[in-house]
Formats: structure tokens, sequence, C-alpha cells
């Protein structure tokens, strides 16, 4: 995959389009609404600086926890924005976060503060800059997923470790765009510093004990989970699951996979 066939993928995407629409709404009502100058920056900053925060947390204690599937209620939830998306890393329609999801949790952490600070322009201020910083955020995940090699040092060690959270062990690399907070709350590895490999890192824990107990996710599972197709447009991991290129990475990839083209994770009485 070329440069070019990223940002394609990227910018046709709804969410993204869904998200760049409404910032530039925000922005435009900010000029007809402003807040003063000196909140609006402060604003931006906080926002900004406060986004990949909650992407951790979020990521760790919620999506990675074992407590969802548990609820009836959050079953379905968390098996489309994150289930899935482990169980099967190359697929471009689960890459992206859902809107119903996405846009709440900025109104609270990005909006709410900025009206809190400065008013009506200050909320679009501070919602504008969370849309865009989520915007960032999924141009990265796209980079990590999807079958192309950066050359900025800082991404490709971002691809590198998120890739190690998806093949090698799920329990760590949380940061989308940056290891900062994987660093201090000690959740940074790599992978010869755990030469074990998760036994969960792609069903999260939800194995045939579990679904037996909890069903609500096995039994929205149209069907038995799959390895990655190798022909897709966009071959997400291809590859990449460690060192991106390699003969020895390309085998170890297709070998983590190879359970996953039959039911194991999911007992067939539970799938339709």
């Amino acid at each position: 995959m070329g440069l070019r066939d990223l940002v394609r993928a990227y910018f046709t995407h709804y969410a993204v389009i869904a998200y760049l629409a409404l910032a530039m709404l925000c922005a435009a009502g900010f000029v007809s609404n402003p807040a003063p100058p000196v909140p609006t920056l402060a604003i931006v900053l906080i926002v900004a600086l406060a986004c990949p925060l909650v992407w951790y947390v979020l990521h760790r204690w919620v999506l990675h926890s074992r407590w969802m599937f548990k609820v009836p209620m959050l079953a379905a939830l968390w098996k489309r924005i994150h289930y899935d998306h482990h169980m099967d890393p190359d697929r471009l329609e689960l890459l992206f976060g859902a809107l119903h999801t996405t846009l709440p949790m900025l109104l609270v952490v990005a909006a709410l503060p900025g009206w809190l600070i400065g008013g009506t322009g200050g909320a679009l201020a501070g919602f504008a800059t969370g849309l865009l910083c989520t915007c960032f955020y999924e141009f990265a995940h796209c980079v990590q997923h999807l079958g192309w090699k950066p050359r900025q040092p800082w991404l490709a060690a971002m691809k590198k470790r998120h890739m190690e959270h998806h093949f090698h062990d799920e329990r760590g690399n949380f940061g989308i765009t940056n290891s900062l907070w994987d660093h201090l709350f000690g959740t940074f590895y790599t992978r010869a510093e755990r030469p074990a490999k998760s036994a969960t890192v792609f069903n999260l824990g939800y194995d045939k004990a579990t679904a037996r107990a909890y069903p609500w996710v096995a039994a929205r599972s149209l069907a038995p989970a799959r390895p990655p197709s190798r022909g897709r447009s966009f071959p997400a991991a291809r590859g990449l699951s460690h060192d991106a290129g390699s003969p020895s990475a390309d085998r170890e990839f297709s070998d983590s996979h190879s359970p996953r083209s039959s039911p194991s994770d999911v007992p067939p009485s539970q799938t339709r």
C-alpha cells in the first residue's frame, strides 16, 4: 500500500468526514460567537492534552476490561467497538470508532470544559479541538493497521508497539498517538520484554467457557472468527506483525492466526 491509498481510505470514511464537517461548523459558530483569546487558548491546550489520556483510560480500563460482555445491554457495544476489532484487526470498517460513542464522549470531555471556561464560544472551540484530535487519532490508527510502512521514526515506533498490542500481548501498549501514558502507568513494553505470547490477545478473555456463562456477544456472532484475508484492498497487518516486511514476521503472523480459522473462541451453538 502506498501513502496515497492510505490517505484515500482515511478521508473517504464516513466517520472522518463527519468529524471534519462538524469541526468546520464549530469554527463557523465560533467566528460568530467567539470566546476571549486567553480562555480559547487555554481550552485548546487542555483538550489537546486531555484527549490522549482519555483515550488511554477508555482503552485500558473500559475496552480491555472484562465486565462489558457480562452486561446484556453493553455486550453488543463492546463487540462492535473492540472485540471484533481484536478478533480481526484487518477489517477497515471496524478500524474507526463509532459516531454514536465518540461524539457523546467529546461533548463531555471537550465541549463541556470549554463551556465552563469560555461559554458558548469556548464550547465550540473545545468541541472542534476534540474533533480534530480524534481525526489525528484515527489517522494514527490507520497508519498502524494498514499496510503502509511509515518513514517517520515516531510513527514507525508507534506502529510496532500497536502491532505488539494486537498480535503479542494485549495487556499493554494502549497508546495510539503516543506512549507517554503507557510509560507513566507502567504498561509500555517491547516484545523482547514479554517473550510469552498472551493466550487472550485475540479474544480478550471471551473464550468458550466465558461465552457459555455470558452468551450475548457469541449470540451476535454471524460466523466463526476467521483469519484476515491476505488479498483485500487494504491488507492491514500484512507482514507487519512485528518487523515490517520480514519473512519471519510474515510466518509468525500466519501462525498466530491459524486457530481463528475454526470456531475455537465461540461455541458453535452460540453462533448464527
